[in-house]
């Protein structure tokens, strides 16, 4: 493949320029002394230049004499899983019917098959967040994601339109410079920052999966690229099975959909919206 090859895969990826990608560290490298000495023992890595990437990843291909190792690589899109939750459950998420990262974590593992396999993958995981300038509990749910084997990547969120979609593009581009990008697993629903991207991925040979709520989540159970899970259907991604009706699996015998609120409260607010 080609240099010019290398940089046009990964430019179909970026919608703005002269950003930063949100790379952890680099890309993962196999334990060893190698390894070591290009990663300091921090708790915090910086993020890498994207329009250096390329080069980067070039000049790992010649310096050590061999192809891009292949790549499964998961996105966590945590604003819009958060958003989406509340939407599908009708009500703020409980520590009960919150995802269970360590189940998610083993599926997603599972999936990129024996690693003691010759062609076996490596893989990350990756969660995006945006921190509010009151953190709150959020400390403790960073820490624990990285005990389970994930990398954050966490912006502050000082403005109302402060976002992490573009950082999430920047790294599977990122990702795609330094690896052979095998099998990319999107939790995200948000199918404006990802549908066009995630397709084009497809048709340069990765495999793609997104993992979402079916109620939010027509463009990709639409597509005829992308593959489509319910996060529901993760096993042990929930303790407790969801307070929501899914209408792609509704029991043989039908059943009643609760409105979300009363009547009596829905003409009121329309009478003042309408006075």
């Amino acid at each position: 493949m080609s240099r010019d090859d290398t940089v046009n895969r990964g430019s179909r990826l970026r919608r703005r320029v002269h950003r930063r990608a949100s790379a952890p560290a680099g890309p993962p490298r196999p334990p060893g002394p190698a390894s070591a000495a290009r990663q300091p023992n921090r708790q915090t890595a910086p993020v890498t230049d994207l329009d250096e990437a390329p080069d980067a990843a070039l000049e790992d291909e010649s310096l050590e004499g061999r192809a891009r190792p292949a790549l499964d690589l998961l996105i966590w899109d945590a604003p819009n899983i958060d958003m989406t939750l509340s939407t599908v459950i009708g009500a703020r998420p409980t520590a009960a019917s919150r995802p269970r990262f360590d189940a998610i974590a083993s599926w997603f593992v599972d999936g990129a098959g024996n690693p003691g396999a010759p062609d076996a993958p490596e893989v990350e995981a990756c969660v995006f967040a945006n921190i509010p300038p009151v953190v709150g509990t959020l400390q403790r749910w960073v820490e624990a994601l990285r005990s389970f084997g994930f990398a954050v990547f966490a912006r502050p969120k000082t403005q109302p339109d402060d976002d992490i979609d573009q950082d999430m593009l920047d790294h599977i581009a990122v990702r795609q410079h330094s690896h052979r990008l095998r099998r990319l697993v999107v939790f995200s629903g948000d199918g404006r920052n990802f549908a066009e991207p995630l397709e084009e991925l497809v048709r340069q040979g990765t495999q793609v999966t997104v993992v979402a709520f079916s109620e939010v989540a027509g463009y990709a159970i639409g597509s005829d690229l992308l593959e489509f899970i319910d996060i529901e259907d993760v096993p042990g991604a929930f303790a407790v099975p969801l307070d929501r009706v899914r209408l792609d699996a509704l029991p043989p015998d039908g059943a009643w959909l609760r409105p979300t609120r009363s009547l009596r409260e829905f003409v009121s607010s329309y009478a003042r919206r309408n006075g």
